[in-house]
Formats: structure tokens, sequence, C-alpha cells
């Protein structure tokens, strides 16, 4: 037994000595975490622009699947490339860049770094660069359910739109918008222009009044700044407005702060935060593509932000139509008439 027992200690004695001469084990690398950054266009991630739901949609995808993030506010747009190669040379995995003003130098720039993937808002891409994904948006979709509000909530049956520049995203949303207004009101008047220029909210505000004068208690402005000063006119007027691209609630109704907030009835949007949400997934499955990525109402990338003030003032009936139509164009059974 005595034996029994000092074999034993034995053998424990030299699992120890192996244990202690044996290499340690070497701990497994943590996965490398994502790296996700996002260039404004010039403005802040909270001026309620294109640049704050580019940020949200970013932060959700940081929150949601635990990536790490940064971002970096324009001051002038002689700081787009600068801002752009700050995040490339830093190794970013993804870059967000805001706005159809940054194409051209996110086209530029992707092309040296062809192991970062880059998904540019509201920038059309002519042609493929295979880590540049291009986040558009379905403005027939957006301008046709602002119309089918608009054709509900006149009592005129006269409605007007101010229009920037004579471009394909603005005819879309022009012809949208007419055709949103007549599947609604079949009977209904729209008045409507083009002003060659996006930054001229003193021509916007002519063409909304002139566009009062003639009947039409419902104006959407369709054109930037162009856009908002007919909106901000017509708002002054006593007319229902309706935004677009953004909720212009917060921006050119300044959150409630400016005078005639509580006639804007909404704003047709682009989900940029959808989309910018979207691009970030499909590169951690593996599922990005370079080119043109559309996003529409199958998809959740356009609709029509909330009614703010204007709430109280939203039968439920129109309410309902909305959602139905909203349905229909998701799946396919409404269909928006436009085609360039």
């Amino acid at each position: 037994m005595r034996k029994v027992i000092g074999f034993l200690s034995l053998l424990v004695v030299l699992s120890l000595l192996l244990s202690a001469c044996a290499p340690a084990a070497t701990p497994t690398p943590e996965a490398k975490r994502l790296r996700v950054g996002l260039v404004t266009d010039v403005g802040k991630v909270n001026d309620g622009t294109f640049n704050e739901f580019a940020y949200k949609g970013m932060m959700r995808a940081v929150e949601e699947f635990g990536l790490e993030s940064a971002f970096i506010e324009t001051l002038a747009p002689t700081d787009y490339e600068k801002n752009i190669t700050q995040f490339a040379e830093e190794d970013y995995d993804v870059i967000i860049t805001v706005g159809f003003m940054l194409t051209d130098a996110t086209r530029k720039l992707a092309p040296n770094y062809p192991d970062i993937k880059f998904a540019g808002v509201d920038q059309f891409q002519a042609d493929t660069i295979e880590n540049v994904m291009g986040l558009l948006f379905s403005e027939d979709q957006s301008g046709f359910l602002a119309g089918a509000l608009a054709g509900q909530m006149t009592q005129s049956k006269v409605v007007g739109i101010v229009c920037g520049m004579e471009i394909p995203p603005v005819i879309k949303f022009r012809k949208g918008y007419e055709n949103g207004v007549h599947y609604v009101c079949p009977d209904c008047t729209v008045l409507g222009l083009y002003i060659d220029s996006f930054t001229d909210p003193a021509r916007g505000k002519e063409a909304a009044l002139s566009q009062i004068a003639e009947g039409a208690d419902v104006i959407f402005g369709a054109g930037g700044p162009t856009g908002s000063g007919g909106i901000l006119a017509g708002a002054a007027e006593g007319v229902w407005v309706i935004g677009v691209d953004q909720d212009e609630y917060l921006t050119t109704f300044g959150r409630g702060s400016v005078e005639g907030h509580d006639k804007l009835i909404s704003s047709a949007m682009k989900r940029v935060d959808v989309s910018v949400y979207t691009a970030i997934k499909n590169t951690l499955e593996g599922t990005f593509q370079g080119g043109n990525v559309l996003f529409e109402a199958a998809n959740e990338g356009v609709g029509l932000a909330p009614f703010h003030d204007a709430e109280g003032a939203i039968p439920q009936a129109v309410k309902d139509k909305l959602e139905e139509i909203y349905k229909g164009l998701a799946d396919g059974t409404i269909t928006t008439g436009v085609e360039l």
C-alpha cells in the first residue's frame, strides 16, 4: 500500500514539474472591431440636416454591432479631401461622406484606399468604383407621399410646388408630387415651376406667393434653400406647407421657434439614417457592393416626417390613407407613374 501511495505521489510531482516547464498558453487575440468614420458636409452632427441623420444611422450601427466610430464636422468645402484623407490614413474600415457636394472628393480618394469601404449619401455614381457605394433615394415615392398629403389637406383643390433646378432628382420630386395629388384628388390643380438655383430663397418666396394668389392653399418646397424660402412664405400667409429631403421642422422652422412652424404639415424625407446603417451592416456581412443602391419605401428609405405642431390638424382619415399608400408603394401595388 505504501508503494502505491509513493508511486502516486511521484506522479503528482512529475505532473507539477511538467506543468511548470510547459510554455504558457497564448491568449486568443480579440477580434478587431470595425472602425467607422463620418465626414459631414459643412455643418454639425446635430444640425437637423443630412449630417444629423447620417450620424444617427452610424450610431445605431455602432451600438447594435459594438463598433468604434468617430466623426469630423467639415468647416468649409475646401476641407472635404483633407477630412476624408484623415480617416483613410488612420485605416478606418468604412468612411461615410455626407451629401452630393462630397461626390468628387469621395470618388477621387477612394481608389487610393481599395481596402476601405466608402459610402456617399446622395452621391450618384456615374460609373462603378468597387469600394464606393452611392446611397440614393426614390424621390418620386417621397414626392408622391407629399402629394397625397397635400391633395387630402387642400380646401381650394389648388396646390403648389416650388422646385429648384430642373435636374433628375427634382424632376422626380415634382412628377411624384403631381401624381400623388391626383391619386387622392383627381380634380385638383397643381401649380409648379423650376427655379434655376437652389440657393435663392427670395425667388422661392416670390413663386410661392404667386401660387397662393392663384388659389393654392398647400405649398411643397422641393429645392433646397430656394424651396425653403417658398414654404416660409407660405406658412407666413397661413397656408399649409411641406418640406423636402430632411425634416424641415428641425431646420427651416428652428425646431418650432420660427413663425409658421404650426403650418408645416410634414416633409418628404430621404431616410439617410436607414441608408448609412445599411451600408455599415452590409460591410459587416460581406455584402457591400460598389455602385448605386436605391432606398425606397420597400426598404424604408423614404417617407414623411412627423406632423409635429400640425398633428392635431391632420384628420385620422388622412393619416390612414397615407399609411395605406406607403404600404402600397412598399409592396408594389401602388406605383408613382414616374419614369425618367
